[in-house]
């Protein structure tokens, strides 16, 4: 049999579905093991690798020279392959480092422990009792990696309630809007939404959003943070960037439409780590706009020429 044969039959055995012992999901596997077609199973090793960088360049170089996967199809190796073999234990995700934002260009897969001793051994007599034994621990692999990827968890309390946020800058900053930010520049202020890297609707105040005339659709371009302060009237719509870009004159317009029918003035701050990043995207801050600085939570910068911070 061929080597992406074998493969298919190990995912099989692993107890993958249908739709995951495929072709693309064999290939995959290939990759992660770094096994080429002439080598043994014997030989599979367990080492980090990036989707573009590593799975796709290894899979094109030894099994699709011909015919190689085009950039564009990174998404399929990752929503399609890579996001299920994490959650049947056989691969691991950013296990060189936990603490890497979802989006991060540096995220990697590796296999896990467990799926690699049962690979090692296929084509012998072990392999049938090893992928058994496999199959027994899948919810016991599960708990392990999913306990020790919520010890990485951002903690963020909501009304007594607390919320965990995925690792990375991104989601970090977002907490310190809720917990630095808003103290100083929107004191007695609620928290109508923020989105999470992982989950975009992690808390959604529907009847506080639905009051001021703000309706989520699923074309909603959200920012990433909403706060109401409704001593004041003011609604604060706030973007935090550590990757992507700022509150723009573009972005104003967005968020515009979305706001077109709120009774309360409409205060914009993009947030950022530092002046470093700040520095970054400044010519592309709207004026009439707010920034802050996580790391000099007690000023504000102002775009807004006439008057400090408030509604357009």
């Amino acid at each position: 049999m061929s080597k992406i044969t074998d493969a298919q039959d190990i995912l099989k055995s692993l107890g993958l579905p249908e739709a995951q012992q495929n072709e693309l999901s064999a290939l995959t596997l290939l990759a992660l093991c770094e096994i080429k077609k002439d080598d043994h199973w014997s030989n599979a090793i367990k080492k980090s690798m990036r989707i573009t960088k590593e799975i796709m360049a290894f899979v094109n170089a030894n099994y699709k020279a011909d015919a190689p996967y085009a950039p564009n199809t990174r998404e399929t190796f990752r929503r399609q392959v890579l996001h299920q073999f994490v959650q049947a234990g056989v691969a691991s995700y950013n296990p060189d480092d936990p603490n890497l934002p979802v989006n991060s260009p540096k995220a990697h897969y590796a296999l896990t422990d467990e799926a690699l001793t049962v690979i090692k051994v296929y084509g012998t007599d072990a392999f049938k009792a090893h992928t058994g034994e496999f199959i027994a621990a899948h919810a016991e692999i599960q708990q392990k990696y999913a306990a020790e990827r919520k010890l990485n968890k951002i903690p963020l309390n909501i009304n007594g309630k607390e919320y965990h946020l995925s690792p990375g800058e991104h989601n970090e900053i977002q907490v310190a809007v809720i917990n630095e930010f808003a103290p100083r520049f929107a004191a007695g202020s609620k928290l109508l939404y923020i989105g999470d890297t992982e989950d975009k609707d992690l808390y959604v105040d529907n009847e506080g959003l639905k009051a001021l005339s703000l309706v989520i659709t699923e074309h909603s371009k959200l920012p990433d943070v909403i706060i109401s302060d409704d001593e004041q009237g003011w609604l604060f719509l706030i973007e935090v960037v550590t990757s992507h870009g700022p509150v723009s004159a573009k972005r104003m317009v967005e968020l515009e439409e979305f706001t077109q029918n709120c009774p309360y003035g409409i205060v914009y701050v993009t947030a950022f780590p530092n002046a470093k990043e700040f520095k970054k995207h400044v010519t592309d801050i709207a004026w009439e706009t707010e920034v802050w600085l996580a790391d000099t939570p007690d000023h504000m910068i102002h775009f807004n020429g006439d008057r400090f911070i408030g509604p357009r």
